[in-house]
């Protein structure tokens, strides 16, 4: 086993990748027990995918640039600027066009998450070794049709009962693209099957971290997208494979080595502790503000009327600053090519 290229090790790889999908599942299997699949999706959904996942993921890039100041030091003008340009671009945009600024996030958010499952892709494959232009151009296509094909998909069979951050952020397409798509779907899976099954049987070459990534993202983005056509089901197969995964990366990378496992406990506490406070405080002023959907929570509106208006074309894209930033920067601080720490974490892996 320690042969093989894992990213962390064996068992956080597979409880990273493998357990995060089969929990993903296990919610979707107990939602239609529970008959939530039609339903309004219920609060602990809520709490547990969006505020302890999917928010405090974005929060959790601050350990990787704002909380690292040597990382500060080495780009200040690409994270000083970053926050600064996505207020003004946001509430330019925002204060033409309420629907182009959701539709614009819902379409940054969501080549955000495609580039994500393909950067585990790329970077399993620097760990094992592979440099193969073949098996680059079948692992990609894999990947991204495993992605792309249930987005296209979503948008050709618009209006769903779901969507990414509010109604009608997606544009509905004049055709059915996806079922021209769908061949190229199954055929890139196909072959990406047909050369790992090779690669382990002839060649005895394995790279477990790779595979697991692939099918669970085209299990779950599958399942999640198409199949059920339910909030719950986006919500519970989308987000968990996403957010877990990426907080276990910026985790990893942030805080090794550690001398102790006492140290390394106090640091996972103090890591989720920060993002799961900072994932609260938006929340609280999304919804205590804007929002108002969560009030047992939350409590009730403190703008409302006249207020709310003049309020509203400010606060919504300050607001929206941290998730802006995180889209962004992830672009730049996963890049091996500028990233010597993270080329030389990936060589010797993270454990």
């Amino acid at each position: 086993m320690k042969s093989l290229p894992w990213l962390f090790s064996p068992i956080v790889d597979i409880v990273t990748f493998a357990g995060s999908a089969v929990l993903s599942l296990i919610l979707l299997a107990v939602g239609a027990w529970l008959g939530l699949l039609h339903s309004d999706t219920p609060e602990w959904t809520w709490i547990v995918c969006i505020l302890l996942v999917d928010v405090a993921h974005v929060y959790s890039s601050g350990f990787r640039v704002y909380f690292d100041r040597n990382e500060l030091r080495r780009r200040p003008w690409l994270y000083g600027l970053t926050p600064f340009l996505s207020l003004l671009i946001g509430w330019s945009i925002y204060s033409e066009s309420v629907s182009l600024f959701w539709s614009g996030l819902a379409y940054l958010a969501v080549f955000h998450f495609i580039r994500q499952q393909y950067g585990w892709v790329a970077l399993y494959r620097s760990r094992g070794g592979e440099t193969g232009r073949l098996g680059w151009w079948i692992d990609s296509s894999a990947i991204y049709l495993a992605t792309v094909y249930p987005v296209v998909y979503w948008h050709a069979n618009l209006p769903r009962e779901f969507w990414w951050f509010r109604h009608d952020d997606f544009i509905a397409m004049p055709w059915d693209v996806s079922s021209l798509l769908a061949p190229l779907y199954w055929i890139a899976l196909s072959a990406y099957a047909i050369r790992a099954i090779n690669a382990a049987w002839r060649h005895r070459r394995f790279n477990p971290g790779k595979d697991i990534v692939v099918v669970t993202t085209a299990v779950c983005w599958y399942v999640g997208i198409i199949v059920f056509n339910s909030e719950y089901s986006f919500v519970v197969t989308n987000v968990i494979i996403h957010g877990i995964p990426y907080m276990v990366l910026v985790y990893w990378f942030s805080k090794r080595p550690s001398p102790s496992w006492h140290a390394k406990s106090f640091h996972l506490a103090t890591f989720l502790g920060v993002i799961w406070i900072l994932a609260y405080v938006e929340e609280l002023l999304w919804d205590s503000s804007i929002g108002n959907e969560h009030p047992w929570m939350f409590g009730s509106h403190w703008l409302r009327g006249e207020n709310l208006a003049a309020w509203e074309t400010l606060l919504v894209p300050v607001l929206a600053v941290p998730q802006i930033t995180h889209y962004v920067l992830d672009g730049f601080i996963w890049r091996r090519r500028s990233n010597p720490d993270l080329t030389k974490i990936v060589q010797q892996g993270m454990n």
